[in-house]
């Protein structure tokens, strides 16, 4: 099934107050900077440590952002909300880097060409609730996330732009699989 923009619209019509959308936006920063962790312990482990850097970079600006929501929301409670009850499309939150696209011999380029599409994934997400909140606040809040996580991807843009128009050579694989002739 093709998924189109009035599909889309109808899950963030459904984040129908503010505590219900902080708590959306929290669990997208928590799910984002634990997959940066998560990715930058896989390239350890595979000796690329550039992109481990880069990785961890991006976990500490997402666990800042966690941070200033908690401190926001401190004096309000929020929804208890199950995994599977959150509203977005497909089982991970919008800023989580898809695991799959993820190899070991990933260069600087790619890791930050992932960065910007999840950036950009969260800001839609946001902007699509700012754009069809009936309450005001909610409108308020999400447009001020929806430029937070566009201040990132033009921040990782401007990443991109320093590597300059020539792409990098592939990383080596310093243990390529044997393959049976």
């Amino acid at each position: 099934m093709t998924e189109t923009v009035e599909d889309r619209t109808d899950i963030a019509a459904d984040i129908e107050s503010v505590p219900e959308l902080l708590a959306h936006a929290l669990r997208i920063e928590e799910d984002a900077e634990e997959r940066y962790l998560s990715l930058a312990e896989q390239m350890e482990t595979h000796h690329n440590h550039e992109i481990a850097r880069l990785f961890r970079w991006f976990a500490g600006h997402e666990a800042e952002h966690a941070q200033e929501i908690r401190e926001r929301m401190a004096c309000m409670p929020l929804p208890d909300i199950k995994p599977w009850d959150y509203k977005w499309q497909g089982a991970e939150s919008p800023e989580a880097v898809d695991y799959a696209e993820v190899r070991y011999t990933i260069s600087v380029r790619e890791a930050l060409e992932l960065a910007l599409a999840a950036e950009k994934r969260a800001f839609d997400f946001f902007g699509r609730i700012a754009a069809v909140a009936k309450d005001p606040e909610m409108r308020r809040w999400a447009a001020e996330f929806a430029e937070e996580e566009a201040e990132h991807v033009r921040l990782v843009e401007k990443e991109i732009a320093r590597l300059g128009p020539e792409a990098p050579a592939p990383v080596e694989d310093p243990d390529p699989p044997n393959e049976p002739l």
